[in-house]
């Protein structure tokens, strides 16, 4: 059973600065404005000559081991290992909440899980008082975003331009159908998307049945491709483009997997403290269990099957940026949403603390013209997230970052590798699968302290010395100064929680798993209002000064 409460809007709305659009929701002046294009609301603000073009390259579910610019020599991915190479790599890379929502919520925000109202899986909301596509647009790019947004409603647009959206298949509201898939109709008539019949979560793996061309990770890539190819304005370009895969179903065509047929894969690692996991029913669904060596092997042998498919689309959209004269000019960063743990410790999916799950992948490749202390090729441990990406984006486009966001850019580390940067970053997830997996944690990429609020269980991993986290170390004497060190650590950060989470500078055990905060944005509206935010959202979206 899957403890994962469902969304609903009950908490108190943050205060902001009230906006044209807050007032069409808040105090439901629609009407006023509805089928008008305020002068106040238009981009008017004109680009600096100097201002890159923005490409952010997303994955779904990528565990940061996965590529060989990260050290794994068994993956195949030339073209990110030559980004790698044209940039940098951060090896201490997470998702402070790692799954697909709240992690898209730090993405969006540039934001800490508290602050973004966001500590589990549940839905990105209508509105933010940050949003990256909103803050870049208004700023003088041009915004579009391809492939997996995972918002709510599912064609929200947060200031784009326009997305063409890829859904995974969900459907969550009566009339939607995804772009994606309404392509799938045009070019394959009659043809089922869902032909392999293995679902978005299951741990099986298969070969993709149809047309290679059909691929969700085709069409995101050639997308990608055709707009960039298409791309004539001054203005520049904030494009962010949003691979389904590799996320299950582990479904690479054929020659994809033909490129591992012989390559040796290890068994999952599984650490001493884990065999509780091992006996669960093998259910397609199935979050935790031993399913044997063998299985999980080819899971992840179709998994890599899956990375080297995205990264042959990388290199087109590289190619494309190229052929525009647009790369030398173009600030990249690669990550991911969160992690897959791929049988790890008899563990599946995602929304652990350990680092199959929550660390993800990081690379900045950053313009031409901007100069630094830092060479191009290097590997910086620093700990960053999601929620770094926002400000980074703003920086890079001449714009200062708010004091109220929680991230930093990461072209402060370009200009200067021994910057001041934080020492940790935290770690959180809300009860999902079974009650006990609810917790908090802290890592700087060499310890890792996590924090289970149902029992006050505790686990202490030295990272430099046991990367695959096999040894709990909270229970060894000799480590008791270190655990006592990271768990004050974790309760002067939960402190502002109140007592509920932490008390005399402790984490606390906890009854009540809690998905939003009170910082989480609540924006009730009638149906009538819905559709009227909606018409305005779209008006604006072909307004481009």
């Amino acid at each position: 059973m899957e403890f994962i409460e469902k969304p609903f809007l009950t908490f108190k709305k943050i205060e902001k600065p009230i906006t044209v659009r807050k007032l069409i929701l808040i105090s439901f002046t629609v009407f006023v404005f509805f089928g008008c294009a305020s002068e106040n609301n238009q981009t008017s603000v004109q680009p600096e000559q100097n201002q890159p073009n923005i490409i952010l390259i997303m994955t779904d579910q990528h565990r940061a081991d996965a590529l060989g610019y990260a050290g794994n020599s068994t993956v195949i991915t030339p073209n990110f290992d030559r980004l790698a190479a044209d940039g940098v790599h951060f090896e201490n890379g997470y998702s402070s909440v790692p799954s697909c929502t709240p992690a898209r919520a730090a993405l969006l925000t540039g934001q800490a899980p508290w602050n973004n109202g966001m500590l589990g899986y549940g839905r990105v909301a209508r509105e933010y008082e940050f949003q990256m596509p909103q803050m870049l647009r208004d700023l003088g790019y041009y915004t579009f975003g391809i492939g997996k947004m995972h918002w709510f409603p599912q064609k929200a647009l947060h200031g784009f331009h326009g997305t063409l959206v890829d859904a995974s298949g969900r459907i969550e509201s009566e009339g939607f159908i995804s772009d994606y898939r309404n392509w799938f109709k045009l070019n394959a008539p009659g043809q089922d998307p869902d032909k392999l019949g293995i679902g978005w979560n299951e741990h099986r793996a298969g070969v993709y049945p149809l047309d290679e061309e059909l691929h969700p990770t085709v069409w995101t890539g050639q997308t990608a491709v055709e707009l960039i190819g298409n791309y004539d304005l001054d203005a520049p370009l904030f494009l962010k483009i949003s691979f389904a895969r590799p996320h299950s179903p582990y479904d690479p065509p054929q020659r994809y997997l033909d490129m591992y047929e012989n390559t040796e894969i290890p068994a999952p690692p599984v650490g001493e403290w884990a065999e509780r996991f091992a006996d669960f029913p093998e259910t397609p669904n199935a979050a935790f269990g031993d399913f044997g060596a063998d299985h999980a092997i080819n899971s992840r042998r179709h998994y890599y099957g899956l990375v080297t498919q995205i990264d042959d689309q990388i290199g087109e959209i590289v190619s494309m940026l190229k052929q525009k004269g647009m790369y030398e000019n173009s600030l990249i960063i690669f990550t991911s949403d969160h992690g897959d743990m791929l049988g790890d410790h008899h563990h599946w999916r995602k929304t652990y603390a350990y680092e199959g799950s929550a660390a993800v992948p990081f690379l900045m490749k950053w313009p031409e013209n901007f100069s630094g202390d830092l060479n191009r090729g290097q590997t910086l441990s620093n700990p960053v997230e999601l929620r770094d990406i926002l400000p980074t984006f703003l920086d890079a486009a001449g714009s200062e970052v708010p004091d109220a966001m929680d991230g930093a850019s990461l072209l402060s580390l370009v200009k200067d590798p021994q910057a001041d940067w934080r020492p940790w970053i935290d770690l959180e997830h809300n009860t999902t699968y079974i009650e006990e997996n609810y917790w908090s944690g802290l890592t700087d990429g060499e310890m890792k302290y996590i924090w289970f609020f149902p029992n006050g269980e505790e686990q202490l991993f030295n990272l430099a010395e046991d990367p695959q986290e096999l040894h709990n170390l909270a229970g060894l004497e000799e480590y008791q100064g270190e655990l006592e060190l990271w768990r004050h650590r974790l309760g002067d950060h939960l402190s502002e929680r109140g007592e509920g989470f932490a008390k005399n500078g402790v984490p606390v055990i906890r009854e009540e798993s809690k998905t939003y905060s009170p910082n989480y944005p609540q924006i009730e509206m009638t149906p009538q209002e819905r559709l009227r935010y909606w018409v305005e959202e779209i008006t604006e979206s072909f307004l481009y000064h």
